[in-house]
């Protein structure tokens, strides 16, 4: 791995699981270690992100992938990426977004699960309520 060829100053791995992704596929030879790492550092960010989000969305890792998309647009036409900063900042006004949808979605079916809870409750007193006056009057 790696270590060894930190330790024998020999040329670091680049055939590893990331190299066969598809993006490595269309990237210039010349530019294949580039986007190989520039592609797992984007996976660690993802993987960050998945770990510590309370409400999962493909927001974040959709950026993270048109990031991948316009690394590689500019090895081949030198046209300049969007500043990573920028594009953060718009994924979390939109996950933000996604996750208040989600929230609100997770607060109907609550509700309308309490109602239901309600309603069986009501159900079964009523029933308990019946039986007793059915037993009070054959004494």
């Amino acid at each position: 791995g790696p270590c060894r060829a930190l330790k024998t100053r020999g040329n670091t791995p680049k055939y590893g699981l990331i190299f066969h992704s598809t993006f490595i596929g269309r990237a210039a030879a010349k530019n294949k270690g580039r986007i190989s790492r520039y592609l797992a550092n984007k996976c660690t960010i993802a993987s960050r992100i998945d770990c510590f989000s309370e409400v999962p969305t493909s927001v974040f890792g959709d950026k993270l992938r048109e990031q991948v998309e316009e690394r590689l647009a500019f090895y081949e036409t030198g046209e300049p990426p969007r500043k990573n900063l920028d594009v953060m900042k718009e994924a979390v006004v939109e996950a933000r977004e996604v996750a208040a949808e989600v929230r609100k979605k997770q607060e109907k079916k609550e509700k309308k699960r309490k109602k239901r809870e309600k309603r069986r409750l009501e159900a079964l007193a009523a029933a308990a309520e019946d039986m007793e006056n059915s037993v009070l009057e054959t004494q």
